[in-house]
């Protein structure tokens, strides 16, 4: 990719990530948080480490992480949306952690300097970057020796009908390699090819509930997913909903809320 393509991608991702910093992780379903804080817990960081949150969102796994070493300990979150960052700064501001700081870098290759951290945190960011083993180098170089980093993608969901339901809709593209964030082993493929050790997977199930259609579109706006959403022609977007809605009834359960299983992918490597 082109130095230009991939200033133009980075662009395009911080703009979605700003018009969805108002609203993310904050539509009533429970999400981020509790994959991030599972992610927080089995990465284990202990009091008075430092702890890095590579793209940082609103504070899911950030917070977490500050729980995790305390207050002497240092946490640094960061996000290349800046309406994302000034608003999480601003709720680290709020709950009086003064040992947080969380800035505005690109996570594909961060401005911190090598050795920063004894643990690093990033969940739901890898499969974002466009040359994720170079952004893991990057990543290994930011740990001390011996410093341990997480990661959270998605492993089998109960979402896959979602992309059934999108795919009609979507620019085909040239050439779709496979995927190495299909299985665990590519997964773990990406971190030893940048360097890591004792590299392994685990595994989360999430399920996630939705008091009904509307709340589950609402909530499909609010976070990455929005950038699928755009993509779509304007005149095929309610065409893709009430197709989405058909495809919900399935998970609707005697009570009228619609339920969701999702298996989340933890793999973590030691430098």
């Amino acid at each position: 990719m082109s130095v230009l393509r991939a200033a133009e991608r980075r662009a395009r991702v911080a703009a979605v990530f700003d018009r969805v910093a108002d609203t993310y992780d904050s539509v009533g379903v429970s999400w981020f948080q509790p994959i991030a804080r599972e992610l927080v817990a089995r990465l284990g960081p202990v009091a008075g480490q430092r702890a890095l949150d590579i793209g940082c969102g609103r504070g899911a796994a950030l917070f977490a992480l500050a729980d995790a070493v305390g207050p002497a300990g240092r946490v640094t979150g960061i996000d290349l949306a800046p309406r994302m960052v000034a608003a999480t700064l601003a709720d680290a501001r709020a709950r009086g952690l003064a040992n947080v700081d969380v800035l505005v870098d690109d996570a594909g290759a961060p401005a911190l300097p090598p050795g920063a951290c004894d643990v690093a945190a990033a969940s739901f960011v890898l499969f974002f970057l466009p040359a994720p083993v170079a952004a893991l180098r990057a990543w290994h170089e930011l740990l001390v020796p011996g410093g341990r980093l997480g990661v959270s993608t998605f492993a089998e969901s109960g979402a896959g009908w979602l992309q059934d339901v999108f795919r009609p809709y979507l620019p085909v593209p040239a050439f779709a390699a496979p995927s190495p964030f299909a299985t665990d082993e590519g997964v773990e493929g990406l971190f030893t090819a940048a360097g890591f050790r004792k590299v392994r997977t685990e595994a989360f199930d999430l399920d996630v509930a939705f008091a009904d259609v509307d709340q589950w579109y609402e909530w499909s706006w609010s976070h990455g997913q929005r950038a699928t959403w755009e993509r779509l022609a304007p005149e095929d977007r309610p065409r893709v909903r009430a197709a989405a809605a058909e495809r919900l009834r399935e998970f609707r359960a005697a009570d009228g809320v619609i339920r969701l299983s999702h298996r989340i992918r933890y793999t973590f490597g030691e430098r």
